[in-house]
């Protein structure tokens, strides 16, 4: 007669691919929240979606006739949807840290949002499109005037001109402290790359 399998004891098991943290149980994780912020269509879904760990959750409604003359389209006319609300996504860093991302949305009509979206943040990435550099001025002075610690991440898409970071830097009139990172939204690694330069950031700013 066969042996039967003992109960499960419920444990993480490393070849289920489990965190060091989550073997460890002396090794809570650190989690950290963090926001990105910036223009209509700048890439802040497309951020979240490429480096979460989970299945990132997004609040994307179709885009109808009655947004037509407060959204501009002219930089992304393929654009369709739009977020509503907010995109959440989580990633493990460097074994126990984990990072939630938090996406904001970006038309005026929702920034009412954001004051309950940054509590407890630790900084913010502010994504901007050279093309339309005008639109991440609210979220510029947003965490300018609550002093909370931002990078700037520059999304640089396909057949766009490129510019050094120190040219993006003087357009926006930003201090030399704030980094300015040009970056992919779609690819992962680019997205981990401005992460890690905002916890950086971060830490620098408010050691404590």
């Amino acid at each position: 007669m066969p042996a039967q399998p003992g109960p499960s004891t419920g444990e993480p098991d490393p070849e289920d691919g489990a965190r060091d943290w989550q073997l460890d149980h002396s090794r809570a994780p650190i989690a950290t929240k963090i926001v990105v912020a910036g223009g209509f269509g700048v890439g802040k879904t497309t951020f979240v979606r490429a480096v979460s760990e989970i299945t990132p959750l997004q609040t994307e409604a179709l885009m109808t006739r009655a947004s037509e003359e407060t959204d501009d389209l002219t930089a992304t006319p393929d654009k369709l949807t739009t977020t509503v609300a907010m995109d959440f996504g989580r990633i493990t860093l460097d074994n126990d840290l984990v990072l939630y991302v938090f996406g904001t949305p970006g038309q005026q009509r929702f920034w009412f949002m954001w004051d309950d979206l940054v509590r407890g943040a630790i900084g913010a990435i502010v994504l901007a499109d050279t093309r339309r550099l005008t639109d991440c001025f609210p979220a510029l002075d947003y965490f300018e005037s609550c002093g909370l610690p931002y990078v700037v991440a520059v999304n640089h898409f396909e057949g766009t001109e490129r510019f050094a970071p120190e040219d993006v830097r003087e357009a926006l009139t930003i201090t030399p402290e704030v980094p300015v990172v040009i970056m992919d939204a779609r690819k992962r690694y680019s997205v981990v790359e401005t992460l890690l330069a905002m916890v950086e950031h971060a830490l620098s700013a408010t050691p404590e």
